[in-house]
């Protein structure tokens, strides 16, 4: 499943970059997530409660970095395990553009699943990463929006 859009956020881009490496503000965006701990520069484990369909399960793993370029953008990959509920991967390029007034995030993720998750059927699972991934970006568009102007009122 692949996935692709853009956020317009009221804020400069190098808070925006900021926030997309700052494990605090990711944990409180990211649906059901338990635990987000920088492991290295460009590594995080996590856990994270997902509910897809009828099956809810705890999903543990890595997160990692790479083609890292400070304040335009990055890829981030990882691969959880959830027991007997199976399993998620995915991978996401994220850019950053200065826009009139703040900053453009664009994103492409795909993402596979394997294990019971798989048996619940494409749509299922389609609906559901669309609706974390709204979840998280306006989240995430609330976090940094909110950093921006408490940073202008200072």
């Amino acid at each position: 499943m692949d996935m692709f859009g853009k956020i317009e956020l009221k804020a400069p881009r190098e808070q925006v970059w900021r926030a997309l490496n700052d494990p605090v503000i990711l944990k409180a965006c990211i649906p059901g997530c338990e635990e987000l701990e920088r492991t290295a520069d460009d590594e995080f484990i996590a856990t994270a409660v997902i509910k897809v369909g009828p099956i809810k399960a705890k999903f543990k793993g890595k997160v990692r970095l790479s083609d890292i370029q400070p304040t335009v953008g990055y890829s981030i990959s990882g691969e959880g395990q959830g027991g007997i509920a199976g399993f998620a991967a995915g991978s996401a390029k994220v850019q950053l553009e200065d826009m009139p007034g703040g900053t453009v995030l664009s994103y492409y993720t795909e993402a596979k699943v394997g294990g019971k998750l798989a048996q619940l059927g494409g749509r299922l699972i389609d609906s559901t990463a669309k609706k974390l991934a709204a979840q998280f970006f306006d989240e995430f568009r609330g976090q940094v929006e909110r950093q921006s102007a408490a940073a202008d009122h200072a």
